[in-house]
């Protein structure tokens, strides 16, 4: 692991999307049902696992260091046939939470395709991307991680 011992400890945050494309009628047959499958309720079980993924970082990315997150959001809305994942995380730390964050979109994102895989195969993850961190020695991207 990187030495980040000589850091300073600073107010942390990132933010990370990822996207889930579903086909037409499996989009329609979500939404008629409620986004209730055999399963269960995909959207509330994504938030949770989203936000165990981003726990679980140092354990599942080699090299990250475990941090003690003071925050991890997990929003999910439909956009047309496609569900965006927005995860936050936040910590007062000597390293950013980009990897946490992009684990808690990542793994909301699979357990959504895992809930609903039985109604199509052609359900595609995506566009998994950090939209934006603060706190650390260079800021990136959009801002309004509040």
């Amino acid at each position: 692991m990187v030495d980040v011992g000589g850091k300073p400890v600073t107010h942390r945050t990132a933010r990370a999307q990822a996207r889930v494309r579903f086909p037409a009628e499996v989009a329609q047959s979500l939404h008629a049902a409620g986004y209730v499958t055999p399963k269960g309720a995909v959207l509330t079980v994504a938030q949770i696992a989203g936000v165990m993924g981003a726990k679980a970082t140092p354990q599942l990315i080699p090299l990250c260091h475990p941090l003690s997150i003071d925050r991890c959001d997990i929003a999910i809305h439909m956009e047309g046939h496609d569900a965006l994942i927005d995860c936050t995380v936040s910590c007062r730390g000597s390293t950013g939470v980009e990897m946490e964050a992009l684990t808690g979109a990542s793994i909301a994102a699979l357990t959504i395709y895992d809930m609903c895989k039985a109604m199509s195969h052609d359900i595609v993850i995506g566009e998994v991307r950090l939209v934006g961190k603060t706190g650390g020695k260079h800021d990136f991207g959009k801002q309004e991680m509040a």
